[in-house]
């Protein structure tokens, strides 16, 4: 079965459980959703089901977007994802929300990190720098030598080193359902997720329970 869906985040806050302890959360605003569209194995090669979410103005799609949605009936939505799932027991045209998760249960929250720019090696990977004393003026956050002399002669591809840092595709796996409010189409995960506030994050059923 389809446990899936599409939200926004909104930003992090605390709540506190039954024992009085604080617990720092994130709210996602998800769904609802709607099944654009429903992949079976016969016709596609593979099962999945396409969901949409949030909608948008018409004139921010394109007319293949349009009709597409148009087939099952559907608002304009701005965004479309795939969810791999071999039993979907939905159909084309469902509406979904976050009464899809329990509280107590285990998600795994896809988003894209916040964008850092351009850093250097000790920020973006933890190196350890040169050394602070000995008379050194200049090379205390300098990554130091990456290659070797004649054989290769140049830095392997790969290498870790400065360079741009953020804006990939992060997941937070087995993060904890805390609350699920459908009137508001909030789910509360107890921690942190990818992204900035506002930022699109993709909820799934956490793949190592």
């Amino acid at each position: 079965m389809l446990k899936g869906l599409i939200g926004k985040k909104v930003g992090m806050t605390q709540i506190f459980d039954e024992a009085g302890r604080a617990l720092p959360v994130t709210l996602i605003e998800a769904g609802p959703c709607y099944v654009t569209q429903v992949r079976n194995p016969e016709r596609d090669g593979y099962a999945s089901v396409q969901l949409g979410f949030e909608e948008a103005k018409p004139k921010r799609l394109t007319g293949g977007q349009l009709g597409h949605l148009k087939r099952n009936n559907l608002p304009p939505l701005r965004f479309l994802r795939e969810f791999r799932v071999k039993d979907p027991q939905v159909a084309e045209g469902d509406q979904l929300n976050v009464s899809l998760f329990a509280v107590g249960e285990n998600v795994d929250v896809t988003g894209t990190s916040k964008g850092k720019g351009f850093q250097g090696g000790v920020k973006r990977y933890h190196f350890k720098g040169g050394p602070k004393t000995h008379g050194q003026s200049d090379r205390q956050r300098a990554p130091g030598s990456r290659g070797s002399t004649t054989t290769p002669g140049r830095v392997n591809k790969g290498a870790r080193g400065p360079g741009h840092m953020g804006v990939d595709r992060v997941t937070t796996q087995n993060i904890k359902v805390v609350l699920v409010d459908p009137e508001r189409n909030l789910i509360a995960v107890n921690g942190a997720v990818p992204g900035a506030k506002g930022s699109l994050v993709i909820i799934n059923e956490a793949r190592k329970q």
